[in-house]
């Protein structure tokens, strides 16, 4: 297996070191940024498969770095913040974060929650003919089609509708879902979910209140239609 590499993402030089250091003794590759541009950057040449990334980034924001990046990489998202407010982590997730820690933090909780990111599984999935119509997915390609047109998600989001996709029809708890997708020893709330499904139904194109793929069951999970 290639050794996994990480980019931080801070423009304080001791949080750098701090990370770097707990970070290369678990063996993995890091890299290092100290603002938006070159995170940015970083993220196109070196092609890392975990960014930790600081909100407050000189340049660009950690919010703008990650829409971007979320343009071109699949590479999982760390989102640092010292202010430990909901909308802080809400647009972190909105624009694509995978998960999120709260400054001042545990460096061992930072490897672990880097650990949990990187053995997400990646189970093969194919639409099937129960699929609902207009929908394609192909895991070998990584590539999501709704009439005929690429749809960009990222590896969490297609992910998300990868465990949705293997048994159309059948409802998925949110539970269910955390542990599929972000791993068994991943710590979250519901909320997580519903706001990854949210971004998931808006690049489908699919309206939660009419859905066409996937639809909401109240008080337990998310299942996706079954063709016609």
């Amino acid at each position: 297996m290639q050794t996994p590499r990480v980019l931080v993402v801070d423009d304080e030089a001791p949080i750098v070191d701090l990370v770097r250091g707990y970070l290369e003794r678990e063996g993995y590759i890091v890299e290092s940024a100290t603002d938006g541009p070159s995170a940015v950057e970083a993220v196109r040449t070196s092609a890392p498969d975990v960014v930790i990334l600081d909100v407050m980034l000189p340049g660009l924001d950690g919010i703008e770095v990650c829409r971007q990046i979320r343009t071109f990489s699949d590479a999982y998202v760390l989102m640092l913040t010292a202010r430990g407010e909901e909308i802080d982590r809400i647009m972190g997730l909105t624009v694509g974060a995978d998960d999120y820690l709260v400054k001042p933090f545990s460096p061992r909780e930072l490897v672990a929650r880097v650990k949990a990111l990187l053995r997400r599984p990646r189970r093969p999935t194919e639409t099937t003919a129960s699929a609902p119509a207009g929908l394609e997915m192909h895991e070998a390609r990584r590539v999501v089609r709704v009439d005929g047109e690429a749809v960009d998600l990222t590896a969490l989001e297609f992910d998300l509708l990868g465990v949705l996709a293997r048994d159309p029809g059948v409802v998925v708890g949110r539970q269910a879902l955390l542990d599929r997708v972000w791993g068994p020893d991943f710590i979250a709330d519901d909320h997580l979910v519903d706001v990854h499904i949210g971004n998931l139904r808006k690049k489908l194109g699919d309206d939660p209140g009419r859905p066409r793929f996937i639809e909401t069951v109240r008080g337990v999970g998310y299942r996706l239609r079954e063709g016609p």
